[in-house]
């Protein structure tokens, strides 16, 4: 354990850095500001999007399995549909990687 004595007003910045990263945790903050010298808050909207558009192909393909066993056949325009969507999602995952190698 280490203890550290601030002032009134350090503690008063360092909560509005907290309010300002998002963090609640004012031990997990401080660690890692001790350790790394800054924190990152990664806006994860891309992310979000992406696991929609992943329970979207997930719910359709679930549906072209469903239809296929009901009636022994399968739509190409399905199968396409699928593929262009999948290939979106490949496409989006490629952009967030590359941005989120760029974080330093």
């Amino acid at each position: 354990m280490i203890k550290l004595r601030i002032s009134p007003e350090e503690r008063k910045q360092i909560q509005r850095k907290m309010l300002d990263m998002g963090v609640l945790n004012r031990s997990a903050y401080l660690r890692k500001m001790a350790l790394n010298g800054y924190c990152v808050r990664l806006d994860l909207e891309e992310v979000k999007e992406l696991n929609r558009l992943l329970r979207i192909c997930s719910n359709n393909l679930n549906q072209y399995a469903k239809r296929a066993n009901e009636t022994g056949s399968i739509y190409k325009a399905d199968i396409e549909d699928l593929q262009r969507r999948l290939d979106a999602i490949w496409q989006q995952q490629k952009e967030l990687l590359t941005e989120l190698a760029g974080i330093e």
